[in-house]
C-alpha cells in the first residue's frame, strides 16, 4: 500500500472507497461542481461538436490526484450520449494492447487514458495516426516477408489525464486539441458550520472532502449523537490528526524538521527524507505540492526552505522576525 492511500488526506482512491467514490460523481457538467471555466470551455467544445455532428477534439487533463479528471472525462461521453472506455497507461505494455481497445472503439466513444504519461514510447507512437488520422498501422509476418496494412478506425475522443504533464512527450502534447490544467478547489462557505470545517480542511481536492466527511459521520455517530456541528467536525478531525487547514503529521513534520533541525533551510531533498524517515520521490510527490500550494515551503537551487507563513502557522517566529504575539 502506498504511503498516499494510507493517508487519511491522500488523493488516491482505496478499492474499499471505489463503489461509494462511483456513486458520488456528477454525470452531467452541471452537476459537477468548481472548475467553473473549465466547465464552460468544455461545455462551448461539446455544444459545437454536437451541433457540426462530430467528435470533440482529443483532451488532456493535468493537475494533482482528487479534483475530477476522470470524472470530466466520463462526463464528456455522458454528455455526448457515447460510450466511455476507460484504461490507464501502465495497462497499455505493448503495441497489440492499445490496438485491441481501438479496433472495438464505436464511432464516436470516448477513449480515456488515465496517467497517460506513463504509456510506453512504442505504444505511443502506434497512436499518433489514430489520433490524427483515425488510421492504425498493423504489421503482419516477422523479418524480411512482413508487411504493414493501414486500417480504419471509427472517429473517437482521446482523453487522456496525467499528473506529471511534464512528462508528457511534445509530439503527444501537440496532438491534443484542449489541455486544461484543473486547479485546487477553494473551500465553500456553506451552512451547517460543520460542512464548512470539513471543506476548509479538504486541500481543495473532493475525493479528501469526501473522506473526511464520513471520518467525521463515524466519530459522530460513535462519540456523539450523530450530528455534525462545527465542535464536533473540528473535534473528530483533530482526532485522525488533520489540522485546521488539513496539513497531517508528516506535513507537519516537514515543516517542523526545517525550522528546528536545519534553522529553515535550506536543506537537501535526500537529506530532508532521511530526517523524517520517508522516501524523497514520495516527500516531492506526496507532500510536496500542497506545502508549496500553500507557500509554506520554497525550492532554492540549494534546497527547501521554510516560509514566514510556515513558521507562523507552526506558531514558531523566524529568524529576524518580530516575536509572535
Amino acid at each position: 500500500m502506498s504511503v498516499s492511500e494510507e493517508r487519511l488526506i491522500g488523493p488516491e482512491l482505496p478499492e474499499e472507497e471505489r463503489e461509494l467514490d462511483a456513486a458520488l460523481r456528477p454525470r452531467t457538467l452541471a452537476e459537477f461542481v468548481g472548475q467553473e471555466r473549465i466547465k464552460e470551455q468544455l461545455g462551448l467544445l461539446i455544444d459545437g461538436a454536437r451541433a457540426r455532428g462530430e467528435t470533440v477534439d482529443h483532451l488532456l487533463f493535468s493537475g494533482p490526484p482528487g479534483l475530477g479528471k476522470t470524472t470530466l472525462a466520463a462526463i464528456v461521453a455522458n454528455e455526448l450520449g457515447v460510450s466511455f472506455q476507460p484504461t490507464s497507461g501502465p495497462a497499455l505494455d505493448r503495441p497489440g494492447d492499445l490496438a485491441a481497445i481501438l479496433t472495438n472503439l464505436e464511432e464516436g466513444d470516448v477513449l480515456f487514458v488515465d496517467e497517460i504519461h506513463r504509456m510506453p514510447r512504442v505504444v505511443e507512437e502506434v497512436l499518433y495516426p489514430a489520433l490524427e488520422d483515425f488510421k492504425l498501422d498493423v504489421v503482419l509476418g516477422k523479418g524480411p516477408s512482413a508487411r504493414s496494412i493501414r486500417l480504419d478506425l471509427p472517429r473517437f475522443t482521446l482523453v487522456g489525464a496525467t499528473t506529471r504533464p511534464g512528462r508528457i512527450t511534445l509530439p503527444l502534447r501537440e496532438r491534443f486539441g484542449f489541455s486544461p490544467r484543473l486547479d485546487y478547489y477553494s473551500a465553500v462557505a456553506i451552512q451547517p458550520e460543520g460542512a464548512e470545517e470539513i471543506a476548509r480542511r479538504s486541500r481543495g481536492t473532493p475525493r479528501v472532502a469526501n473522506r473526511l466527511l464520513r471520518r467525521v459521520r463515524d466519530f459522530a455517530e460513535v462519540r456523539h449523537d450523530g450530528g455534525v456541528s462545527a465542535e464536533v467536525a473540528r473535534a473528530g478531525l483533530e482526532l485522525f490528526d488533520v489540522d485546521d487547514i488539513g496539513l497531517d503529521k508528516l506535513d507537519l513534520a516537514i515543516l517542523s524538521t526545517i525550522a528546528h533541525k536545519f534553522g529553515g533551510g535550506p536543506v537537501g531533498l535526500s537529506t530532508l527524507a532521511a530526517a523524517v524517515g520517508e522516501e524523497s520521490d514520495t516527500i516531492e510527490d506526496v507532500y510536496e505540492p500542497y506545502l508549496l500550494q500553500l507557500g509554506f515551503l520554497k525550492r532554492t537551487p540549494r534546497g527547501r526552505v521554510a516560509t514566514e507563513r510556515a513558521y507562523r502557522h507552526l506558531g514558531l517566529a523566524a529568524e529576524g522576525m518580530l516575536p509572535l504575539p
